[in-house]
Parts: C-alpha cells; structure tokens; sequence
C-alpha cells in the first residue's frame, strides 16, 4: 500500500524495486476533486504510510478536526504513536501566521507537510494576490522544511482543494493562480462501483515532472482502501478523462 500510495501521490519519478527516490524533494502536488471524492481519506493514508515509515513527523492542517478516522487500519487508531501532527488554523489569517512562524516551531521537523479543506479557507473572499501569497507561503514553508531534513531525506506538500461542477469566475480564477504554483495535479473522479465498494479513478498529471499514470482507488465497506493500476483499454471512451482534466471539476 505504501508504494502505490507514493506512486498515485508523487509527480516525480517513480523508484525501482528497492531504489529511492533520485529527488530529494518531491515535487508539490495539489489534490482535487468533489465533494465525497475520497481527498481526505487518500491524505490520512498518506500521513499514516509516512509517519509508520519512520521518515519523521507529519504535519497534517484543516480548518477543522476530522470527525472520524478514514482509514480502517491498526496504525489509524494510533496516529499520535505515528507522530502525525494536527493544526486546526480557523480562519486564512492564522493559517497564514502559522506558516510564518513554522521554522520557529521547536522539535523534530516534520517530513511531510498536508493541508485538506484549502476551499474552506478560499471562501473567504481572497484577493488574487492573497491567493497567490498563501500559495507561495506554502511553498516556502515546504522549502524551509527539507532544507532542514537534509539532503537525501526527501520532503512532500500535498494540497487538497475541493472542486464544484459549476464554479463562479472567482472559483475559476483560483484554481488557475493555483496551478501556476501547483503545476502536478491529482483528479479524483467517481467511478462505476463494484458490489459494495466506492470506487474513484485518481488521474495523476505530473506538470512535467514524470509520465501521466492513472489508478483505480476503491473503498470496501468496512473502510479498507485499496489501490489498483487502472485497466487500460483502447476502445475505454473514458480513457480520455484525465487528459481532460484540467480546469475540470
């Protein structure tokens, strides 16, 4: 599960059988999709593989805290043991003072920097350049951290931003500054479930950063994800949908 989730989450290369990865730095990704798409759940996973592989803490930001464990997993019942931290900045203002404070936060550094429910904090009416700041704040912070891990020690941000099938031009105008910041993106679509499961296809476009690869990301019922390589097929006519994807809901 660890390395498919690295695989559906990470632009950038992708390690051989017993290899690193060559970058030191992943490169930052942005998570999209609707509502119920399965956004949280894929970044609590991601925390959970991250922490449980004792690269170091995870600092996880939502405006609110989670009401319930995505994961049905053993680990999930324990996340403090696994060292992932959780901020709950309530407004974009202390989002952003958290940000600018975050090299004076004492401890371990943490490995990986999450931050899910990014729309919560947009609906707050930002100006262009106050969208622009938070996502260049956000790169900055991520920087400042995996300078400080060391080289070889690799450093992630993942941005979860939830997406509506009919946006306002205010909508459209973020998500294209964010894309500018963000060039790898992850879509999440629904898909056609099998018998008792929730299934998403996750599109990864890797600005450049490596091939487009696409995943079948099913939920059972008792909470287990799992992660499959999606089925190619030539005469799919939804074989096209990621390639669409930007500027898609």
């Amino acid at each position: 599960m660890a390395e498919k989730l690295r695989q559906v989450l990470s632009p950038g290369r992708a390690a051989g059988p017993g290899e690193k990865n060559a970058a030191e730095v992943e490169p930052p990704l942005l998570l999209l999709g609707g509502p119920g798409s399965g956004k949280t759940a894929l970044l609590f996973a991601v925390a959970l593989e991250a922490a449980g592989d004792g690269r170091g803490p995870v600092l996880f930001l939502t405006r609110s805290p989670l009401q319930s464990l995505p994961c049905r997993t053993p680990a999930a019942l324990d996340p403090l043991r696994l060292q992932i931290r959780f901020q709950y900045p309530p407004s974009t203002r202390e989002l952003l003072q958290f940000l600018c404070s975050a090299h004076e936060t004492p401890g371990p550094v943490p490995s990986l920097l999450l931050l899910d429910g990014l729309e919560e904090y947009l609906a707050e009416d930002l100006e262009p350049q106050e969208v622009a700041y938070l996502a260049a704040l956000l790169l900055d912070t991520a920087a400042h951290f995996s300078h400080r891990v060391g080289p070889g020690q690799g450093y992630g941000l993942i941005v979860a931003l939830q997406t509506q099938e009919e946006r306002d031009s205010g909508d459209a105008l973020h998500l294209s500054l964010l894309q500018r910041y963000f060039p790898a993106q992850c879509w999440l679509h629904f898909d056609t479930p099998g018998p008792g499961q929730c299934c998403r296809r996750a599109c990864l476009e890797p600005g450049g950063q490596g091939p487009r690869a696409e995943w079948l990301v099913a939920f059972q019922p008792d909470g287990e994800m799992t992660i499959t390589p999606w089925p190619t097929q030539a005469d799919d006519p939804s074989s096209n949908k990621c390639s669409s994807s930007r500027g898609l809901p």
